[in-house]
């Protein structure tokens, strides 16, 4: 194919046609073609995996690194609306003409002497943004893995620290159906002496023993450091290192403190190559900013924007929006992947939401808003609940808002799709007409 005049998302096009299956774990073909590329990095290379918190835990450490000074480049996924939002340097989203640069180096080296190999389209722009991010001359690296860890295309780079977040049940047709064998997938990024910080406060045995088995040096919550709180202000001490009196982290959700927790063992074992002052921590995470993550957006009703799609995720923000308070009807837009455990999510959801509005979403993964509406009219017991069905989150979002009054509130949740699909046009500012008798 001619590469001259193609635009990025020609190239997503091709990257999504190039392979038979949507994921297939493995890092021989994508190791073989960065070979090819020659990718290599200068730099510390930090590499995020977990079920949850991996998007705070990459936004904190990049928030705290560039207040250091630091050039940094960050990748994560998936993104919300645009595809250029997977890879930031300096804390802005690349250029779209970068990322058609390295897709066409992608391209040639992956055809090389005739020599086709198969690449997913995850691969692909795996390897299109770590030969971005090798080019940036940057001064720190943050990797964020996109499913399991073992076995992903951002485990053919050599971290100089994983972070392992939390491990709960997610993708278990692909990563085994216990927390033991996900556990096991995700301490595939562990590297022999090299720091490894593990947020979860009950870690699988399997990760326990990945750590020991390879001779990672273990920085586990509770053990090597630790985190305390009280209404007002938070601390973190291990190893040598203790921070007092800060202020809470700026991502929202009582998760986030055990997320910020890792972020700081991390920077603590990499201080001798990334030294960083207690000044840049406290105002890292001070101004750390995330779209997605349980985002409060104010207005009338307030609007809740949260992209928690499986059961862990999703208790998590039910805890959450238990403690804002009371609101006198919390409406929820909700879009879901059809692998995910929607019966599950519902129910966890269900107390909390008096008016259900599910919503289609744009990709064949999904399920669609009239299987979401039959699982919830299956185990719905409340006589005072509702529940109806809409093409897209944009729509379902409208009638929300016209079926709510300024004072209660909107909840999108369930997916990156479901909140990229409200936040397309920029964040809404909502404005709700009283109702009559109300």
């Amino acid at each position: 194919m001619k590469s001259a005049s193609l635009t990025l998302q020609d190239w997503l096009s091709h990257c999504e046609r190039l392979h038979p299956v949507t994921i297939d774990l493995g890092l021989e073909r994508v190791r073989t073609v960065a070979e090819r590329m020659d990718i290599r990095f200068a730099c510390p290379v930090i590499t995020v995996a977990g079920t949850n918190g991996k998007g705070s835990t990459c936004a904190m450490l990049e928030a705290i690194l560039l207040e250091a000074g630091y050039h940094t480049g960050v990748y994560t996924s998936p993104h919300l609306v645009h595809f250029e939002e997977r890879l930031r340097l300096n804390g802005d989203p690349v250029d779209a003409t970068q990322l058609v640069a390295a897709c066409a180096r992608v391209e040639r080296a992956r055809c090389l002497n005739d020599e086709e190999i198969s690449l997913t389209y995850f691969e692909f722009t795996t390897l299109a943004i770590l030969d971005v991010l090798a080019a940036s001359g940057l001064d720190v690296v943050i990797l964020e893995v996109g499913l399991g860890g073992r076995l992903d295309a951002v485990n053919i780079i050599e971290p100089d620290c994983a972070i392992i977040t939390s491990i709960d049940l997610d993708h278990m047709a692909l990563l085994g159906e216990t927390r033991e064998a996900i556990g096991y997938e995700k301490a595939g990024i562990m590297r022999t002496n090299k720091p490894v910080v593990v947020s979860d406060p009950l870690p699988p045995q399997s990760v326990l023993d990945r750590a020991l088995e390879v001779q990672a040096d273990l920085w586990r919550v509770g053990v090597d450091f630790n985190v305390t709180g009280d209404k007002q202000q938070w601390g973190w001490a291990g190893r040598g290192r203790r921070y007092s009196g800060m202020a809470y982290p700026a991502l929202r959700g009582a998760n986030q403190l055990v997320n910020a927790g890792g972020v700081l063992a991390a920077l603590t074992a990499l201080r001798d190559v990334l030294p960083v002052t207690a000044q840049a921590v406290r105002n890292g995470l001070v101004f750390v900013d995330l779209p997605g993550r349980f985002q409060i957006v104010p207005g009338q009703p307030t609007l809740v924007l949260d992209v928690a799609h499986n059961p862990h995720a999703v208790a998590a923000l039910a805890v959450n929006l238990d403690a804002m308070g009371f609101f006198p009807t919390t409406h929820g837009v909700f879009g879901a992947m059809a692998d995910k455990d929607v019966e599950a999510l519902i129910k966890r959801m269900n107390p909390l939401i008096d008016k259900w509005y599910f919503a289609d979403l744009p990709t064949p993964r999904a399920a669609t808003a009239v299987q979401l509406l039959l699982a919830w009219q299956a185990q719905n017991k409340r006589k005072d609940a509702s529940a109806s069905v809409y093409p897209d989150p944009e729509s379902a979002l409208q009638a929300a808002l016209a079926g709510a009054d300024p004072a209660d509130r909107i909840v999108v949740f369930g997916s990156f799709f479901t909140v990229g699909g409200v936040l397309k046009d920029g964040v809404p500012r909502l404005q709700a007409k009283h109702l009559p008798g109300s």
